[in-house]
């Protein structure tokens, strides 16, 4: 059975990187959930491969499901599509695009075909891990996943001015404010 390894890259950072191995007779959703458990990444959004060529021109869809937008052609599904049907080239290339609200885009490409299969090994695994992957959810803090809920569902991000708030600044109003209290104080005292 030949075993297939792909190399996942980030599309903004080709230095970090999971390596997939995969049997060839898996099917894309496999991969797709390889892809996911490899970035540290949740299951719960929306997701789909692109047949690519070598300038990464996206073409047949190959989808977790059939969703409502439009499509050029109908689209494979994952969970249908076994991943040999679909490699072409020695070095088949694909564009893998999970969460379309984020937009999580992941180049993915054939980079070795072997004939060796492991005992050790469970099909599908990440063999190689390089460079630190992104949070899914933006920053994680001391509350870690619930403050990503609250940030992502509150969307906390907007409306912040480079960490920098109005406390403890003055204006000219407070100021006036602050020296007619003090003359009314002063004929209290009178």
């Amino acid at each position: 059975m030949a075993i297939l390894k792909f190399r996942a890259y980030l599309e903004e950072d080709d230095s970090v990187y999971r390596d997939i191995v995969i049997k060839h007779k898996q099917t894309f959703e496999d991969l797709h959930y390889a892809i996911l458990k490899s970035y540290e990444f949740d299951h719960k959004h929306q997701a789909t491969f692109y047949r690519s060529n070598d300038n990464w021109v996206r073409g047949r869809e190959i989808s977790f499901e059939v969703y409502n937008k439009e499509y050029v052609a109908p689209p494979l599904i994952m969970a249908d599509t076994i991943i040999s049907s679909e490699i072409f080239d020695t070095n088949q290339k694909f564009i893998y695009v999970y969460d379309f609200a984020k937009n999580w885009t992941f180049l993915v490409e054939l980079i070795n075909v072997s004939k060796e299969e492991s005992s050790k090994i469970s099909y599908p695994a990440c063999s190689r891990k390089e460079g630190i992957g992104p949070q899914q959810y933006g920053t994680k803090s001391l509350l870690g996943d619930k403050f990503a809920d609250i940030e992502e569902k509150y969307d906390l991000k907007d409306g912040l001015d480079d960490g920098f708030g109005t406390e403890g600044e003055e204006s000219d109003a407070s100021e006036e404010i602050d020296e007619d209290s003090s003359q009314s104080t002063d004929s209290l005292f009178e």
